[in-house]
């Protein structure tokens, strides 16, 4: 039996343990084709930091507001 799923997603920013409110959706082309994308997920304060590691690498394909994001789409 797995663990239940968190009630709401914490910032994927190490050490950090704040709600998450961002999704940040990217791929590294190198590894994965156009269409895979994985996911890191951010708090407010950490949005830019997260958003721009992934921008530098050419990874970051987009940013949505948490409540907007649907898996898969």
């Amino acid at each position: 039996m797995s663990p239940p799923e968190p009630a709401s997603p914490v910032c994927s920013a190490k050490g950090c343990a704040d709600a998450a409110t961002w999704v940040l959706a990217w791929n590294n082309p190198k590894l994965h084709p156009p269409e895979r994308r994985k996911t890191w997920v951010a708090c407010d304060a950490h949005l830019d930091y997260l958003s721009g590691f992934l921008t530098t690498r050419g990874f970051l394909r987009e940013t949505v507001p948490m409540a907007e994001w649907h898996r898969g789409s």
